[in-house]
């Protein structure tokens, strides 16, 4: 999300035109040198300091006084955008306090379309909104909004315990949701329409990419959503219901190993018809999920030590394969289509790890020591940081893997 200034993206141009957000900008190194930070506790110290500081400083105010927590730190989006809350809980649902979770939970479930569509955001005055761009992007809503519901009221409930998300009126607005998300009656996956110029978006942080047909990213969402919907099931006394939402996550998991994984790549496809690229993000949360089975979860965590140097920037990481950009989206080596980006760190480490503990710790320490010299941006390219003023998922996520990986390693 940035202007035309900067690398000439006109598709992104005209987002952030319809959109407002603010323009992005180069900054000059602060003062502090760098490697100052040169141990995985010092990463995890930094990013646990500066989280709930950014957590505060992005909140602002909805026109019902619900509070609001959007992408960045400062003016520029103008709407509570659901992934990107979803994304600030993984990694800071702890410094929200649980009378502000709740009344998110009512922002997202209010705004849910009687067919069970889910928003991409919501805007300030209480407006859904089911499309990016404000409404602009695709035919119709975007296909991750029923799976960050999910996750929204299920992180919502682990941070809270609130009985009252696991009501029958919760839990069937979610039950709605998941089938309203569009899916291939052959394969059970994320569909987007082929047949159409522009069917919808796809996963929001590829949604100026156009995928077509089996989406990676959509699909492994549905997945995870799928599992957390069966816990919240069962614990509410519904295990039949759960048991049909066990069933499809399995279902999906297989159908994505058979359709999406490139054997001769070790990598799985971005999407089956268009933007068929190997989605690094894709493969490296397949890993985290634990949807890639074990060997070739090995397989792809060593692609991604192959190319290492080429695939990241300052501990920052592009979607595609180095020297691939995908088939249809923005201009190249910007934004989704050659940026590297922060948020996405913390599943490349966490797959880096099965194969080079060291190398893992390395790029999360290098990603922490640019926060701490240019700031928290959305993505990077060479000299150029989009939103350094503080983008709230590249700090979370990040912070959610290194979580994990401390707590398996038994560190």
């Amino acid at each position: 999300m940035f202007t035309k200034k900067f690398f000439g993206c006109s598709s992104v141009f005209i987002l952030s035109a319809l959109t407002g957000l603010s323009a992005t900008v180069t900054l000059a190194p602060k003062a502090e040198p760098a490697g100052m930070i040169s141990t995985l506790a010092e990463a995890q110290a930094w990013l646990e300091n500066r989280v709930p500081t950014m957590i505060r400083d992005c909140r602002r105010t909805m026109n019902d006084g619900k509070a609001a927590y959007p992408p960045q730190v400062g003016s520029g989006y103008k709407a509570f955008w659901l992934r990107d809350y979803a994304y600030i809980l993984e990694g800071g649902a702890a410094y929200i306090p649980p009378s502000e979770l709740l009344a998110a939970v009512s922002v997202f479930l209010n705004a849910q379309r009687s067919d069970g569509a889910c928003v991409d955001c919501v805007k300030y005055d209480g407006t859904p909104i089911y499309k990016p761009g404000y409404g602009t992007m695709g035919e119709n809503p975007v296909a991750d909004g029923s799976q960050f519901t999910v996750a929204v009221i299920w992180l919502t409930w682990k941070q809270t315990g609130n009985a009252s998300l696991l009501s029958v009126s919760v839990l069937d607005r979610l039950v709605r949701a998941m089938e309203a998300v569009p899916t291939n009656s052959v394969t059970g996956l994320v569909y987007i329409d082929p047949a159409k110029a522009w069917d919808r978006c796809s996963y929001g942080f590829t949604d100026s990419i156009r995928k077509k047909g089996d989406c990676l990213f959509t699909s492994l969402l549905a997945v995870e959503a799928s599992r957390r919907l069966a816990e919240m099931l069962t614990v509410a006394g519904r295990a039949s219901d759960a048991q049909i939402y066990i069933q499809r996550a399995l279902g999906m998991t297989a159908q994505i190993n058979t359709v999406l994984w490139d054997e001769s790549a070790k990598l799985y496809r971005g999407a089956s018809v268009a933007c068929c690229e190997h989605d690094i993000w894709g493969s490296a949360f397949a890993v985290w999920l634990g949807v890639a089975p074990s060997e070739r979860a090995d397989a792809i965590a060593a692609v991604f030590k192959t190319n290492h140097s080429a695939l990241t920037q300052k501990g920052q990481l592009r979607h595609t394969m180095p020297g691939i950009y995908w088939e249809i989206g923005c201009g190249r080596d910007t934004y989704q289509n050659g940026g590297f980006w922060g948020t996405p760190i913390g599943w490349y480490a966490y797959a880096l790890n099965r194969v080079d503990p060291a190398l893992a710790d390395q790029v999360l320490v290098d990603l922490v020591n640019d926060f701490a010299i240019r700031g928290v941006g959305e993505w990077v390219f060479g000299g150029h940081v989009a939103l350094p003023q503080g983008y709230m998922s590249s700090a979370t996520l990040p912070l959610a893997g290194i979580r994990r990986l401390v707590r398996e390693r038994g560190d």
